[in-house]
This record gives C-alpha cells, sequence and structure tokens, in this order.
C-alpha cells in the first residue's frame, strides 16, 4: 500500500501518508493545468488539498471532486497510473520521509550514479536499496552510528583486534560499514587507506565514501541484489544488517518504494 490512512479533506493526514500522496501529485504535474510543485512537507493544508482536487477534476473527471486520497481508492490508482519508473528526487521525499531538502541534494545524484556502478539497476532492487538505506542511516540524517562505538571493542567477527577499534570503525555511510574488517577491504578495494583516526571517518564525512561503500557492501561484499530480486525483505534485512534490527520500519519504507518504483 502507497498510504496507510487517508489524505486530504476529512482525512485522517498522518504525516508520511500526506509525503506520498503530495510526491504523487508531484509527478502527475504534466497531467495537470498547474505548473508549479507542491511542497512536500508532510503537511496538509489547502493547497494541498485544492491539488488534489484539481487532479481529481481535470485528469479523473470528477463532477464532484472530494478532495480526499483513500487508501485503495480510484484517486490513489489514478495517481500511480501517472508514474515513470525513474527514481526522481521528488519520489525519494516519499520513499525516505524524514530526509530534508539540503540532504537529499547533496545525496541524490551520488546515490543514482553509484546505484548505476553497482547493478541496483531494477525497480525492485532499488527499492530494497533505498529501504535499508533509509532505515540504516535515519533517511540519510546521520552518516555515523549515534553511540561511541565502544560496545564493539574486541569484537573478532568484526576484526576488531586492537584497541579502540570499536570507536575507530563504527557504523559510518549510508548502510552503517561497521569493523576493522569491513574498512580494510573496501580500502583495498578502492585503493584508499580507511584505517587510522583520521582516515576511518571519511566513510562518513566525505559524501562520495559514503555513498560507494554503501554500494560496494550491498553488490560486492554481501551480493544482496538476488535476495532483492526474490522481493525477500526479511533476507535482505539479515543480509544488510545482520539481524532483524527496526524490521517494520524497513517494510515500511519498502512499501512506500515499492508504491513510487515498481509499477
Amino acid at each position: 500500500m502507497c498510504i496507510i490512512h487517508s489524505v486530504g479533506v476529512h482525512g485522517t493526514n498522518q504525516f508520511t501518508d500526506v509525503k506520498m500522496v503530495q510526491a504523487l501529485l508531484n509527478e502527475n504535474l504534466e497531467r495537470l493545468d498547474s505548473t508549479e510543485p507542491l511542497e512536500v512537507d508532510g503537511h496538509i493544508g489547502k493547497g494541498t488539498n485544492d491539488r488534489i482536487g484539481e487532479f481529481q477534476s481535470q485528469v479523473m473527471k470528477m463532477a464532484k471532486p472530494d478532495k480526499k486520497v483513500d487508501v485503495g481508492g480510484h484517486t490513489l490508482d489514478e495517481l500511480r497510473a501517472g508514474l515513470t519508473a525513474d527514481l526522481t528526487q521528488n519520489k525519494m521525499k516519499g520513499i525516505m520521509p524524514r530526509a530534508t531538502d539540503a540532504l537529499l541534494d547533496r545525496y541524490y545524484v551520488l546515490i543514482v550514479d553509484t546505484m548505476h556502478d553497482y547493478e541496483i539497476n531494477t525497480p525492485l532492487r532499488i527499492a530494497h536499496f533505498l529501504a535499508q538505506v533509509g532505515v540504516e542511516c535515519g533517511d540519510l540524517r546521520w552518516m555515523q552510528e549515534l553511540d561511541s562505538g565502544a560496545y564493539l571493542n574486541g569484537n573478532d567477527d568484526l576484526g576488531n583486534t586492537e584497541d579502540g577499534d570499536g570507536p575507530r570503525f563504527k557504523g559510518r555511510g549510508l548502510l552503517q560499514l561497521t569493523g576493522r574488517s569491513n574498512y580494510t577491504a573496501y580500502g583495498e578495494y578502492c585503493d584508499r587507506d580507511f584505517l587510522s583516526d583520521t582516515t576511518s571517518v571519511l566513510i562518513a564525512t566525505d559524501a562520495s565514501f559514503a555513498v560507494d561503500s554503501a554500494g560496494w557492501y550491498w553488490t560486492t561484499l554481501k551480493k544482496v541484489n538476488p535476495l532483492a530480486d526474490a522481493d525477500n525483505v526479511h533476507a535482505v534485512t539479515h543480509k544488510v544488517n545482520g539481524g532483524y534490527n527496526d524490521l517494520e520500519e524497513r517494510k515500511a519504507h519498502l512499501r512506500r518504494a515499492k508504491c513510487l518504483l515498481v509499477l
């Protein structure tokens, strides 16, 4: 489902649902007389309500538009019918509702280019990738783990064999690359050193490494694409996360991504 609750006049108007409808309306802008896109801010108001009414009147030819988008309703179906398979920056606002315009300006092009480079190149692969990214980095808001990472000291599975390896190699980048072993392998892949206190942080502070490390982790190290092809969110989550942390949130991100990308 694209939305969980109704949006518009007399709708429930939850934040993520409103953002989705606003994004859908913007993707249908060429079908309307209006030329200005809506601000995709998750807040219902006259502008969004009126745009729903315009869509119902001009595209759906409703004599009496109700200015409301219902779950499983005809208006929602028609909004989806006007979509293309392209990943636009506007669509990412619906998929990652907490991502700000500034964050999307910083990462959108890098994400598109990286997905191409790592064969994350079908609507289903893209949807699963963005769903996992959205949860792992909080919709692009944090490029490194909020915890100090001290709890990772001495973690042999991650190759943390030296004092301070936990904080030094805590989760960073879109998919929170973690551990001396993974930092070493990624550094060997791109011929860079990420093993010191000053260079390990580049996975978070350099946008290109933050994004590219996620593509490498997904396709080269973990080989997640076949699991995405099978549309197995449980297997994808376990491969990326090592467990099932925040599984329901990952499913919610995936639901929104599939709504906008898998047509």
